[in-house]
């Protein structure tokens, strides 16, 4: 398989944060339980979860290993919201911002995913690292 760069790579223009990100399907409300947040992950099978708050704007990221330690008391499950939990907060990416900068961010905030919002703080998708690096080795030079 041939990986191509994205379009603004091969016109000269450096890449951004746009050109890498991902939709994430799966999100959680922060007023959701712990319970309810391992239920998900478990049945979708996947790491992380997108947190939103009641306004429906980016609150953070939850993930598997961040709940870890709830999980390990089951009564806790039941009654601890999202929002008490110890999880990835703002600030976020942009669309607008560099890939390269991104990727400098997330390497020193040790994040392997990092939510993508718009200026309003509405969630547009998830940058990961692997992407992030992919690509950027595969873009020539801007």
């Amino acid at each position: 398989m041939t990986t191509h760069p994205p379009q603004s790579a091969r016109h000269g223009r450096g890449l951004t944060v746009a050109d890498a990100m991902d939709p994430c399907d799966y999100r959680i409300a922060d007023d959701d339980t712990v319970d309810q947040a391992n239920d998900i992950l478990r049945g979708a099978d996947v790491e992380y979860l997108l947190v939103r708050d009641h306004d429906g704007r980016c609150e953070g990221l939850v993930t598997r290993t961040g709940l870890h330690t709830f999980l390990a008391r089951s009564w806790y499950t039941e009654r601890t919201t999202i929002g008490a939990t110890a999880h990835q907060r703002g600030p976020f990416a942009w669309p607008t911002m560099g890939l390269a900068l991104a990727a400098i961010a997330m390497r020193i905030k040790h994040l392997e995913v990092w939510p993508v919002v718009d200026e309003d703080g509405f969630i547009l998708g998830v940058l990961t690292a692997d992407r992030a690096t992919g690509l950027l080795t595969v873009a020539p030079a801007a």
